[in-house]
């Protein structure tokens, strides 16, 4: 493992409900044991991106009811797929060379956990954005 490597892992949260054992899967294995603790550690970028999107978007997310900004939210991470790859970036970027190499062998199969894990981490902090509520004149 080169000095890189090491360092992201030292950064890492640890996430003690993210189990990980030899009888997993490949994927889950990756999942658990790389996927939630970069996603847990990029949370504030992630947040602080998505309340950017919504800006960018001329605020519309504001206007939605909670339902509608649950499905907002899923909609921009699923359908737009230049946002869709900057999220990835975010996250893949914080891979060592180990965890890249894993990831390459079945990239579709863990971006869609990955997606679907920041579209969870995303709605389940939805209080958030209305904390950043940018002022909205009339």
């Amino acid at each position: 493992m080169n000095d890189r490597s090491q360092q992201l892992l030292d950064i890492r949260p640890e996430i003690p409900s993210a189990k990980v054992s030899p009888e997993m899967g490949d994927d889950e294995f990756f999942q658990n044991a790389t996927l939630r603790p970069v996603i847990k550690l990029q949370n504030d970028l992630l947040l602080a991106v998505f309340s950017n999107y919504i800006t960018k978007h001329k605020n519309r997310f504001y206007e939605l009811t909670l339902e509608r900004r649950l499905q907002y939210i899923e909609n921009a991470i699923q359908k737009d797929i230049k946002f869709r790859n900057a999220l990835k970036g975010m996250i893949i970027g914080q891979f060592g060379i180990e965890e890249y190499g894993h990831y390459i062998q079945n990239s579709s199969n863990l971006n869609k956990r990955m997606m679907n894990m920041v579209i969870k981490r995303i709605q389940d902090q939805l209080q958030y954005f209305d904390t950043v509520k940018p002022m909205i004149s009339v």
